[in-house]
């Protein structure tokens, strides 16, 4: 291999910087200012909240997005895997297996962790059994 047969990728990195470059300068040219009040103001849906919240958004929600993600993301790999699982042999079987192990790991973990509980206070679990835990 010679350095001309990176040339390519040189070529890539180079467009990719100038994209950000273009991006950002043409961002701060459009942008607005001086700001007004609406424009400060959150947008959902185009309706004007009339108050704040009584509570945030629970963060398990996020939690439990990004676990879906990265489930979603094992069963795109899964696919891949069993569309080449020929050509692979016993290698792909003992890859495939240690991947599943650490995502079913990952799952055990979470779910031992209370992540996927969203009715805390009604899991029998949870409910204190005597003094000493009340206390805690």
């Amino acid at each position: 291999m010679t350095l001309a047969d990176y040339l390519p990728i040189g070529i890539m990195l180079v467009l990719a910087a100038v994209f950000v470059a273009v991006s950002l300068l043409a961002s701060s040219l459009v942008r607005p200012n001086h700001p007004t009040e609406a424009k400060l103001d959150p947008y959902e849906s185009g309706i004007v909240p009339e108050m704040e919240p009584v509570q945030r958004f629970p963060v398990k929600f996020y939690l439990v997005a990004m676990l879906f993600v990265i489930f979603d993301v094992e069963i795109i790999f899964l696919f891949a895997w069993a569309s080449i699982y020929d050509s692979l042999g016993w290698y792909g079987v003992a890859a495939i297996f240690i991947f599943t192990f650490f995502v079913a790991e990952t799952l055990a973990y979470v779910w031992k962790r209370g992540a996927l509980d969203w009715n805390v206070h009604r899991r029998a679990r949870y409910i204190p059994t005597d003094a000493t835990d009340e206390a805690a």
